[in-house]
């Protein structure tokens, strides 16, 4: 039998083929520098682990409510209050595998065939294709470099057609790092709000804002509230990337009907490391605030270096851990676009970076900076050097 045309339309993810492809060829011994994973470098903190191996010794292997676990919904509605300055009952939120997870969930209670969602790009690379799984069809106006690729009300506003049925919204930004002031983030509320949209809030860098405190959309009044989906992770705030767990947070209709999914797909996130996530709210945010302090550091460097290279323009990020230059101007005679770019970059300068159309702009790479300084320094001179190698 032959696979739907829907599913043969989806491509597999770059970011996560070539971070593969970087370890394949360190395990035969290429010293590979990789800046594409999307992950920190920092372990996940001792206290999490300890917490979690605790609940597996006290037999916490089994079932829980397809939701998740009390304790661990209650402990994120309190920090939704707390920190994000958003009333959520209990009720209000549903534990799940890896906000990705999330979000999928979203678009299939959300569209019907032909529904369109608004993707700003550049854009997570899974968007696009988890709105295609569920038969909608993704809207991309591109946004500015000139701009520091921030998403304007205006831009909403005139990519919002009859068949609109949500807006994504990602701040601080993957692949860019851009930040939407709190006073845009007003008017775009107000638009979606007029047009009568629904708002998918991607927070999960919400802890790697660099300068103004990330201020949560649903957080501007009730009746924007009543219109978002607050997505959240342990993933990159905690390092915790592996143990799959995030929430949704939204009017409890909404979480019922994302509940109902996870009940017929995973039967419920994976029991004892609930108990770390669990563990990880009473941390109140310290850990993280020393990996965005080093990451400061690391953005600063590597911003600089990057815009040292000739014919390199990259655009200092406001949060999250991406640099996303513009190397438009190496695609020319063998290098036809920017996929061609970094296969020469992995193959002559031993470094792999993610392709800008990955993301939906070409003439683009975007590097982590989720790695040492020392990887970072010696990664962005063997990027010059070759380089260079194309100029002569």
């Amino acid at each position: 039998m032959e696979l739907s045309q829907r599913i043969q339309k989806i491509k597999p993810s770059q970011t996560l083929a070539i971070t593969a492809k970087a370890n394949e060829l360190k395990a035969k011994g290429v010293d590979i520098i990789s800046f594409g994973a999307g992950e920190p470098d920092f372990d996940t903190p001792d206290f999490v682990k300890e917490a979690a191996i605790k609940a597996l010794k006290e037999g916490k292997t089994k079932y829980t409510a397809a939701a998740g676990i009390p304790e661990l919904r209650k402990a994120i509605a309190e920090k939704l209050k707390n920190r994000n300055n958003i009333e959520y009952t209990p009720s209000e939120v549903i534990v799940v595998p890896g906000a990705k997870m999330g979000l999928y969930e979203i678009f299939a209670i959300l569209l019907n065939p032909g529904d369109e969602v608004i993707v700003p790009a550049p854009y997570w690379v899974s968007y696009t294709e988890q709105i295609a799984l569920n038969d909608g069809e993704s809207i991309t106006p591109e946004l500015s470099e000139e701009n520091g690729f921030v998403l304007t009300a205006e831009i909403v506003e005139a990519s919002i057609t009859p068949k609109t049925r949500a807006l994504v919204l990602n701040t601080p930004s993957n692949p860019t790092g851009a930040v939407i002031p709190k006073k845009e983030l007003e008017r775009i509320a107000e638009v979606c709000l007029k047009h009568k949209i629904m708002i998918i809030s991607d927070e999960c860098y919400e802890e790697f804002s660099y300068g103004e405190p990330h201020v949560s959309i649903a957080s501007l009044s009730k009746e924007v509230r009543e219109i978002t989906f607050t997505v959240g992770a342990f993933s990159k705030s905690y390092s915790m990337t592996g143990w799959r767990l995030g929430w949704v947070a939204a009017p409890e209709k909404y979480i019922k009907a994302i509940t109902n999914i996870q009940s017929q797909t995973i039967s419920n996130p994976t029991t004892f490391a609930q108990y770390g996530a669990l563990e990880a709210l009473k941390d109140n945010g310290q850990f993280p605030a020393m990996m965005r302090n080093e990451f400061i550091k690391r953005r600063d460097y590597i911003v600089d270096a990057l815009n040292s290279i000739k014919g390199v323009k990259c655009v200092k990020p406001e949060g999250a851990f991406y640099a996303f230059p513009n190397v438009s101007y190496y695609i020319k005679g063998n290098i036809k676009n920017d996929l061609d770019l970094t296969e020469y970059l992995l193959e002559n300068a031993r470094v792999a970076v993610v392709p800008g159309s990955a993301f939906g702009k070409e003439g683009y790479i975007r590097l982590s900076y989720a790695t040492s300084m020392d990887n970072i320094v010696e990664g962005v001179r063997r990027i010059k050097e070759a380089l260079e190698k194309l100029e002569s």
